[in-house]
């Protein structure tokens, strides 16, 4: 049986992940904070690590280049897929998916509200569980810049200590979901390497019990 390969996302969520993971035994063989190499060669319980973006996580795990993921729920939500097992939260980096507009403003009331995000899904079920349209304007970055050039009313974004936001003029105004980082299971692999994968899970879960 060919060994467990674990994708993992880049910046917080690999930082935060790489001291639980070497508690449980899996040891990169090279030094992941320098490296630029993508594909990184492990021992223990995981064979390789596939260093990725965030968002690429759950589309390497869904078609079984990785048989485990860790994600964060943002992305989980957007991608939206039920082919994936979702067996642990990790409850590391964690932090709100929010809207946030400038401070003190006032929204338009003859028109539809301007977001910009780049969840878009998430964003456009929250204001329509409200009843409320909305225009969604799709960004990948650089997020809070939106309202301040008019190019939207309104941002939905992450949120960790709230700094950027205050730095640039904005507040939360709404949460709407608290967010955690998951272990991600392929469906099929969970049935053909069901003991290693539980395995993992176990040791994984038993840290987090500590």
């Amino acid at each position: 049986m060919k060994p467990l390969t674990l994708a993992l996302a880049k910046g917080r969520i690999l930082e935060d992940t790489l001291p639980l993971l070497e508690r449980i035994g899996v040891r990169p063989q090279q030094d992941l904070t320098r490296t630029r190499e993508l594909r990184i060669a492990a021992e223990g319980p995981v064979g390789a690590l596939l260093i990725v973006r965030s968002s690429d996580v759950p589309t390497y795990v869904e078609h079984g280049a990785a048989q485990l993921g860790i994600a964060g729920k943002d992305v989980l939500r957007e991608h939206g897929s039920g082919t994936l097992y979702e067996p642990l939260d990790l409850n590391i980096a964690r932090c709100r998916l929010c809207v946030a507009a400038p401070v003190g403003w006032q929204p338009p009331q003859r028109r539809r509200w301007r977001i910009a995000t780049k969840y878009v899904q998430q964003a456009r079920d929250y204001f329509a569980e409200r009843g409320q349209q909305v225009e969604i304007i799709k960004l990948y970055g650089s997020m809070e810049l939106a309202p301040l050039v008019g190019l939207a009313d309104a941002i939905v974004d992450l949120v960790d200590t709230g700094n950027t936001l205050k730095a640039n003029g904005l507040e939360p105004i709404a949460e709407i979901n608290s967010i955690s980082s998951r272990l991600i299971v392929n469906k099929a692999a969970m049935k053909l390497q069901a003991v290693a994968i539980r395995e993992f899970t176990a040791a994984l879960e038993a840290q987090l019990a500590r």
